[in-house]
């Protein structure tokens, strides 16, 4: 199934499964059933397989030499990733002060990187494969821009509302993690065709506001402030759950088609994307109601 993001469209995973490295375990594919939702397939075990689904034909195909993807996999390529995100957030923060005789310059650099992460991650959604320079390059030029604005958010509005903006994000992420494997979130083509169609307003939404922030009244449309800014900043972060979800369901059939390992870079990417989005929403929550006090 191919999914989406709230920043930009991604590739699907390959489908089909290869054959596993000598002594590596063999991928088993999924029991499909039907969803009652939608009337689409839809797997009912993460990653767990019905005896009578492991057909050896099914992997006759593949490629000699090929390991299939596994949970771990896409686990150590995120912890990569993030941690990529993560460090140059923190060398940003420290070496990119936004004290008055600096915040120009640091901002224009976090400016200069947020545009250079954006065209990595266009080139990367462009690919056939994944790239892990481009995707370790997008983690580290958007560390960049994260720890300016984390900075800013701590020094000008709130002292440890970082830590808060981050505990958030791994409290909405959690949850939805447990939401997913519980089913009480089905990702049905029906879902994701909602949750696309909202991703659509929410960014014309945010580019409507920055070009009147630009060129029109200096608060936009008022979403970085007040009520409407706290509102809008919930919703970001429930679309931003819902994307999750998303990638937990893309991830599931890829490993259970038995995708190469190798799109495990392409799980830690998309994965990546969300959380940042998630990030952001909740530091905008957050810098808003630790504002106002």
């Amino acid at each position: 199934m191919r999914t989406s993001n709230p920043i930009l469209s991604r590739r699907g995973f390959t489908r089909g499964a290869v054959l596993p490295a000598p002594g590596a375990r063999q991928p088993q594919p999924v029991a499909v059933g039907t969803n009652s939702h939608d009337g689409h397939p839809f797997d009912t075990h993460w990653g767990g397989a019905h005896p009578e689904d492991n057909d050896p034909l099914l992997f006759e195909d593949a490629p000699a030499g090929h390991v299939a993807m596994t949970l771990d996999d896409v686990v150590v390529r995120t912890a990569g990733t993030l941690g990529t995100v993560a460090l140059t957030a923190v060398l940003s923060w420290v070496l990119l002060p936004v004290d008055a005789t600096s915040i120009g310059r640091s901002y224009g650099i976090a400016v200069g990187a947020a545009l250079i992460a954006f065209v990595l991650a266009l080139v990367q959604t462009s690919r056939p494969g994944p790239a892990p320079a481009l995707i370790l390059g997008y983690a580290a030029f958007e560390g960049v821009f994260l720890g300016v604005v984390s900075s800013a958010a701590s020094t000008h509005i709130a002292p440890g509302v970082v830590v808060q903006a981050v505990l958030g994000t791994f409290a909405v992420s959690a949850g939805t993690l447990l939401a997913y494997r519980m089913r009480w979130i089905r990702v049905t083509r029906r879902f994701q065709g909602f949750v696309l169609a909202s991703a659509t307003g929410f960014l014309l939404l945010t580019a409507a506001d920055l070009l009147f922030s630009a060129f029109g009244s200096g608060n936009g449309l008022g979403f970085d402030s007040g009520g409407l800014g706290i509102a809008f900043g919930i919703a970001g972060i429930i679309l931003g759950a819902c994307f999750l979800a998303l990638d937990f369901r893309q991830i599931e059939d890829a490993i259970a088609d038995g995708a190469p390992r190798e799109e495990s870079w392409l799980a830690a990417f998309g994965l990546t994307l969300t959380l940042v989005w998630i990030y952001l929403e909740a530091l905008r929550v957050l810098s808003i109601l630790r504002g106002d006090d």
